[in-house]
């Protein structure tokens, strides 16, 4: 603890900015990260085979409330798809694809900050290492000789913290945009492809039935 209130000391006011944007991006990962592997996450194949089940049985209102059980993307595409299957499958499909426009944006929403998030702590990073050297050169040149000593110790420390922290903090926004873009790409094919197959699912049902 001793030595990390050093580091909070020695860093100077852009250490504790990027210490405020650490806090943030952390939040926003987290965030995503709960979003993705809870309320956003569902076994697509396993779901529309329930539905495919209720389906045959012709219990639409089961089906509805099956896909109310979750607020999973693809649960209230399923939704607003049976919301309208008496009206015929281009009905469907127009309520499937607009649905699809509502919740894309959820899906997406905040990654993008995190590549911007990677350039400003590093150039926050950038304007403490500037910074810290500016005031060892500023310190230097007045001091004694046993001062000159601390100050040039303590410039180039917060210089390199700087440094060091901002580039820390890009990095992991870097990953963890890499990985939630994943995620999210993950999600959105999964939804074309649910959409697809539920939409060929009530063409074959008609089919059959003709």
């Amino acid at each position: 603890m001793d030595r990390l209130g050093d580091i909070f000391q020695k860093g100077g006011p852009f250490f504790m900015i990027n210490t405020f944007f650490l806090a943030l991006v952390i939040g926003l990962i987290v965030e995503r990260a709960m979003y993705f592997l809870g309320k956003g996450h569902i076994n697509a194949g396993a779901f529309l085979d329930q539905i495919k089940r209720l389906l045959a049985a012709n219990n639409i209102d089961r089906a509805k409330k099956l896909c109310d059980a979750t607020s999973a993307p693809i649960a209230r595409v399923a939704k607003a798809g049976l919301g309208k299957i008496h009206r015929g499958e281009a009905a469907v499909a127009q309520a499937m694809e607009e649905c699809m426009i509502d919740v894309t944006p959820e899906v997406k929403v905040r990654i993008g900050a995190l590549w911007s998030m990677a350039n400003i702590t590093t150039l926050t990073g950038l304007l403490g290492t500037i910074t810290g050297l500016i005031a060892t050169f500023a310190a230097v040149g007045g001091a004694d000789p046993a001062e000159r000593q601390k100050a040039l110790s303590d410039g180039i420390a917060e210089a390199m913290y700087n440094t060091a922290f901002g580039l820390g903090i890009a990095l992991l926004c870097m990953i963890a945009h890499l990985l939630l873009s994943t995620a999210s790409k993950r999600v959105m094919a999964d939804l074309e492809g649910f959409s697809l197959k539920f939409e060929n699912m009530l063409g074959d049902g008609k089919e059959s039935k003709g």
